[in-house]
């Protein structure tokens, strides 16, 4: 998710391992333990020299959980080192150390297997990305409870029962939510599944997830043979079914036996894409996982990259937003969340 949401949650974990010994420093500590997998974006960019080596790095390694067992130990071990010190000698121990920062690192990307972007756990034994679809990258009703929660908690004192009671209360709130947004992930693939079946919709597969910000409004994509189908739903339509069904072809204007880079991309993308020719040396790849803002344009995906012929690669541009004006972007997001 959001690196404020990780945030908050490493906090959390460095306050329920810590808490009592060292008050508040152990919500910093859990703070940069939890922020630590998301390094990888720079990392990536100082090991390779290609911008998609760069971006498929990201949730890869440094999100698994071998790299959460081996990290722990690394920076419980340093920390402690640095930590116990003067009149701090003795007050932890290296086991404390190690526990704060396995949960911090861990749950960061157990958290993220929830979102669509998907997460390479098993890394390096396996490549597969888990992705529940159930939860966007960036849900305030998520975070802003649990953030609240933790920043009450700091006021009181280190060994008072009433820090423990918000931090329960912080992890309870964004756990149940949590579950809430599980359910809610059947129930529309159930309502997809039914909305696929009245529009004549022979499939071989399907994913819904929902979009920015909410867990009210819904997009679902659906692959056949030849194409791909779009559509959204919202809680709040008057219908409980996706309309309004958008057919896009599967274009391949680059093909993943011509470069190695499109079958990577593909990989990242679950296989749902789309390549078009813009000129000689520029393509449009669309990842259709997410959805596009404007029906009528095929390239208006929400995650678009410009790709471009770099020797015997392909390379990206830097990603630029489909959108000009993020106020009218969110106004539309809002007209359509209160349904039709």
């Amino acid at each position: 998710m959001d690196s404020l949401t990780q945030i908050v949650l490493g906090a959390a974990c460095g306050e329920a391992v810590l808490g009592k010994k060292i008050g508040n420093k152990a919500l910093l500590f859990g703070a940069i333990g939890g922020t630590i997998p998301d390094l990888d974006v720079y990392i990536g960019s100082l090991i390779y020299n290609n911008e998609i080596d760069a971006m498929l790095f990201h949730r890869g390694f440094m999100y698994s959980i071998l790299f959460s067992v081996l990290a722990a130990f690394l920076f419980g071990w340093v920390t402690y080192k640095l930590y116990n010190s003067g009149k701090r000698l003795h007050t932890t121990t290296k086991n404390d150390w190690v526990r704060l920062f396995f949960w911090s690192l861990f749950t960061h990307p157990i958290l993220d297997c929830f979102t669509p972007y998907g997460t390479q756990l098993f890394t390096p034994l396996s490549n597969y990305r888990v992705a529940f679809n159930n939860i966007a990258v960036v849900d305030p009703i998520y975070t802003l409870p649990f953030l609240i929660c933790i920043i009450v908690l700091m006021f009181f004192n280190r060994k008072s029962n009433k820090r423990k009671l918000w931090l329960k209360l912080g992890l309870g709130i964004s756990s149940v939510y949590m579950l809430l947004t599980l359910g809610n992930k059947f129930y529309i693939d159930t309502i997809f599944r039914k909305s696929m079946a009245e529009h004549h919709i022979k499939f071989n597969r399907y994913s819904t997830q929902p979009a920015i910000f909410n867990n009210v409004l819904w997009y679902g994509i659906v692959e056949t043979d030849a194409s791909y189908f779009m559509a959204n739903y919202s809680l709040l339509d008057r219908k409980n079914r996706f309309l309004n069904f958008k057919e896009l072809p599967k274009q391949r204007d680059l093909n993943p036996s011509e470069f190695d880079d499109i079958k990577d991309l593909a990989w990242f993308s679950n296989h749902y894409y789309s390549v078009y020719k813009v000129t000689d040396n520029a393509y449009r790849y669309n990842d259709l996982r997410y959805p596009i803002l404007d029906e009528n344009d095929p390239n208006s995906s929400v995650f678009s990259l410009t790709l471009y012929k770099d020797g015997n690669r392909l390379n990206i541009k830097p990603f630029e937003p489909q959108f000009d004006d993020f106020k009218t972007a969110m106004s539309d997001l809002w007209e359509r969340i209160k349904g039709i």
